[in-house]
């Protein structure tokens, strides 16, 4: 298990360093994170509730791109594709694969909003208009894995 521990966490940062310099990312690292994620999850969770957890997440994931695509388009008249990008998307959907549905929620949307924390205070130091959301996020969940690995958060894996 170390060695997808290892895995997991050298592919949330590769992700993390490239969004954050050049706003490419590698798209083999997102089923790498899902893999690795998934695995882990699988481990530490009865089996009959992982396949329901995969569901209420992948809805999740599909319901704030419905809700992202939907704001593109009817309040900013604009493509998904000038507000959204597609590596974002791909991380949303490799990080269904991270925790129990209750978690996963709790933990995404503090993601998303440590997101944004640390984009506005970054914002002045960086010349690019963009915001690396799915680095940021994978920054975020590397960090509430080691945590959770150290002892300090508990029950990630429990509904």
């Amino acid at each position: 298990m170390a060695i997808v521990k290892i895995i997991l966490i050298m592919g949330l940062l590769m992700v993390f360093y490239q969004d954050i310099k050049e706003r490419l990312v590698y798209w083999f690292l997102f089923p790498i994170i899902a893999l690795c994620s998934g695995i882990l999850l699988y481990k530490n969770m009865f089996q009959e509730l992982f396949i329901t957890t995969l569901a209420i997440n992948i809805a999740f994931v599909l319901f704030l791109l419905l809700v992202v695509f939907g704001y593109s388009k009817f309040k900013l008249k604009t493509s998904m594709k000038q507000t959204f990008g597609l590596g974002d998307a791909l991380l949303f959907f490799a990080l269904a694969f991270t925790f129990a549905s209750v978690s996963f929620l709790i933990l995404f949307v503090f993601g998303l909003l440590f997101s944004l924390v640390l984009h506005l205070f970054l914002k002045n130091r960086s010349n690019l208009k963009t915001v690396p959301l799915a680095g940021y996020l994978c920054f975020f969940f590397a960090i509430a894995y080691i945590t959770h690995w150290l002892g300090i958060l508990k029950s990630v894996y429990t509904i």
